[in-house]
């Protein structure tokens, strides 16, 4: 290739792949360079107002709440606040039909009725630092590939112990970044006493429900409150009644001035995965293969779920958590799919790949690394898509089966009798584990609607399967007719241990050769044994040594697209670790014909609930007693409250309860989902259409204090405007 021709072509995929203002998961420690960005959308704060460690900043008022979502401190004494679906399932764990949080929601009038949750931590990140030279020393490009990752392996665990050591009491982890490229170490207080403060009733919280899930315009009141808790000095200590709250180096003042179109907007958070750079093979498998199978079983399984849910307050409750999680991935799915579509991705990616490839042929050192990766990529892909299938079917129809995934969980325990040398000590620690899991377990179940789900997944997997992943159970069921398939579950469950819970928890707590076999021996564990035995057998292995080897060429692919454009800031896909996203609020036309404004106000869900068909549009008696007598209070503008506002901030899963900021780092809204067009973001950016959906902290203080009577907690606040 000439070079006259190298700079048309690269001309053209610096105009196909600009950089846009409001894309970007930047990480706290390097976001000196986005400054000029951030202040030319109106931002003024430092970059040391935003990370430091060397004295407080904004991200010492920032959690990832619970593994999975984001919270952030508003209050001296510890008081944080996330979403509601974030905080579900622990408002679920304190809820019976006698004492339905859920439905009546639950606000803490003082700190003694403050509800602990055994299992749920908070963790604030203290520092990260940049440790590639360290991890890859003694690692060159001619290095083989397993003997880089036994070097890469043993300096992560010397650096995350040199760490821990320095700083006791700390966690400390290595985490890779651009597919291996840099990597950075993370150091994290973890506290492990967090209480439950406030959640509204899912009229509120949930208001909208998998009707305006992923949907603009929306009127979910999606918060709730705990409280971490620590010992006398401060310091994170297990739950204990003498344990005190805790006194941030930094919580979030409140900004009650609300916002308006174009004002900057910033959102800090624990963003989960995205996958920027995955090339077009990826995008088809993903658009047309993998997302549809896992659409259809979804499909089912919320039918099932809806049946039985609307029909039984017991299995309502039960269900509730497990619906909407069921839920929230399905309409994320097909929002992805058809946003991907619109933007043509596939023929996008082709087209980047295109002059990717002009620029690595562009001479010899560079063809000799870069040249042939793209031609690997399709053959793998074209690998990986029958396993990619029966991988799928393992976890949306198989595990969907919540007894099987139960039966999963005996695994082990029975791999320790069936030995000849018993380990009694690691036998107890099993047996502890699965009683305390069964108790939970089945406080949650109903073997009703999981007869249903076992007959429509089963048959799922028998029509979509190929042969030679169909365990023996399925192999002999010769009437493929839908129908006979509730026969066949009701066969298995009527004579199965596992849907008698009192027996279960005897054999746990019984446990020895004989109950190992009992159990064993049950038609459940048999069908899951023979799931698993021909995934491990037939899948499992070449699956992974596939999925490795994509990594490995991704490594050198995101390797390639920085080395070809020096210039351009790239961001890493989101791992977990906190980032910074910033934009702006917007509205945006999503169709012809159709114009959404920037915010919603109360007056919608009083427009909503005279939907009177749709169970989701049902809000409290209270609440509208209050929107009749407009007794806002100071929450009032314009003769109502605003409820929600979007903006152009790039978000992900994680992101849930993130607090968004406004451009003096006041909080001004708490993310809680981005709009149905959106969805393709964690792929493809585009400002057009993505849009995060936050929560007006006004409607939050409007509720805390007019609904629910809990002036104490607005006094904790502090409050500007």
């Amino acid at each position: 290739m000439t070079k006259k021709s190298l700079i048309f072509f690269l001309y053209f995929w610096v105009t196909l792949i600009p950089v846009k203002a409001d894309e970007g998961m930047w990480l706290p420690l390097l976001i000196g360079k986005n400054t000029s960005n951030m202040q030319a959308l109106g931002c003024k704060l430092t970059s040391e107002e935003i990370y430091s460690v060397n004295h407080s900043s904004l991200k010492d008022a920032v959690v990832q709440f619970g593994g999975g979502c984001t919270a952030e401190i508003i209050s001296p004494d510890g008081l944080i606040i996330t979403n509601h679906h974030c905080g579900f399932s622990s408002i679920q764990s304190h809820s019976s039909v006698q004492n339905d949080f859920l439905t009546n929601g639950f606000w803490a009038m003082s700190r003694s009725e403050e509800l602990p949750n055994p299992g749920l931590s908070v963790r604030f990140l203290v520092r990260m630092e940049d440790v590639t030279g360290s991890v890859l020393q003694g690692v060159s490009p001619n290095t083989p590939e397993a003997e880089r990752s036994r070097i890469v392996s043993e300096h992560i665990k010397s650096i995350e112990s040199a760490a821990m050591a320095a700083e006791p009491g700390y966690l400390a982890q290595v985490k890779p970044f651009y597919y291996g490229n840099d990597y950075y170490l993370l150091i994290y207080e973890v506290f492990n006493d967090v209480r439950l403060v406030g959640a509204p009733p899912e009229a509120i919280g949930r208001f909208g429900g998998d009707t305006d899930n992923w949907v603009w315009p929306r009127h979910t009141g999606d918060f709730s409150l705990f409280r971490i808790y620590a010992d006398k000095n401060n310091k994170p200590a297990p739950y204990s009644p003498d344990n005190v709250p805790y006194k941030p180096k930094k919580f979030l003042k409140i900004s009650t001035k609300g916002v308006n179109e174009g004002d900057f907007t910033m959102i800090y958070g624990f963003p989960g995965r995205t996958q920027q750079f995955i090339t077009s093979d990826a995008v088809s498998l993903l658009v047309n293969q993998s997302n549809p199978h896992k659409i259809h079983l979804r499909d089912i399984r919320l039918s099932i779920f809806n049946a039985y849910m609307s029909g039984n307050d017991t299995i309502r409750i039960q269900y509730a958590s497990k619906h909407a999680g069921v839920a929230n991935a399905w309409k994320k799915w097909i929002g992805e799919t058809v946003g991907l579509q619109r933007l043509n991705a596939v023929q996008w990616k082709l087209e980047q790949e295109q002059m990717f490839t002009a620029w690595a042929n562009s001479n010899p050192e560079l063809s000799r690394e870069y040249a042939g990766l793209l031609p690997k990529f399709k053959r793998l892909y074209g690998e990986l898509a029958p396993l990619s299938l029966v991988a799928d079917y393992r976890n949306e129809a198989v595990y969907a089966v919540e007894l099987l995934g139960f039966a999963s969980r005996f695994k082990d325990v029975l791999a320790e009798f069936s030995d000849s040398t018993l380990d009694t000590v690691k036998v107890a620690s099993l047996k502890n584990r699965l009683s305390s899991y069964a108790s939970t377990f089945y406080k949650n179940f109903s073997s009703r609607v999981d007869m249903e789900v076992f007959a429509a997944m089963m048959y799922q997997y028998h029509q979509q399967i190929g042969g030679d992943y169909q365990p023996q159970f399925l192999t002999q069921v010769n009437n493929q007719q839908q129908d006979s398939w509730m026969q066949l579950a009701y066969n298995i469950y009527s004579k199965s241990i596992f849907t008698d819970s009192l027996m279960v928890l005897n054999l746990i707590n019984d446990m020895d050769r004989s109950n190992a076999q009992i159990i064993a021996s049950d038609s459940i564990y048999k069908i899951y044994a023979q799931f698993e035995n021909i995934y491990q057998s037939k899948v499992d292995t070449r699956y992974r040594e596939i999925q490795d080897s994509i990594d490995i060429l991704y490594r050198t692919y995101v390797k390639g697209l920085r080395e070809m454009q020096p210039d351009k800031m790239f961001f890493p896909d989101a791992n977990s670790t906190l980032r910074v996203a910033y934009g702006k609020v917007a509205g945006f036309s999503p169709r012809d014909g159709v114009n959404y404004l920037y915010y919603t106000t109360i007056d919608g869900i009083a427009q909503k609930s005279l939907q009177s068909d749709v169970p989701d549009y049902k809000p409290p008696v209270k609440l509208m007693e209050l929107y009749r007598n407009k007794d806002f209070g100071r929450y009032a503008v314009n003769g109502t409250v605003p409820v929600a506002f979007i903006a152009t901030n790039h978000t992900t899963g994680g992101n849930s309860g993130s607090p968004v900021l406004d451009s003096n780092g006041n909080l001004v809204g708490v993310n809680f989902d981005r709009c149905w067009e959106s969805t393709m973001s964690d792929v493809m950016f585009d400002p057009n259409y993505c849009r995060n959906i936050a929560l007006d902290i006004r409607y939050v203080l409007f509720i805390i204090d007019k609904f629910a009577g809990a002036q104490h907690l607005i006094s904790e606040m502090q409050l500007d405007g």
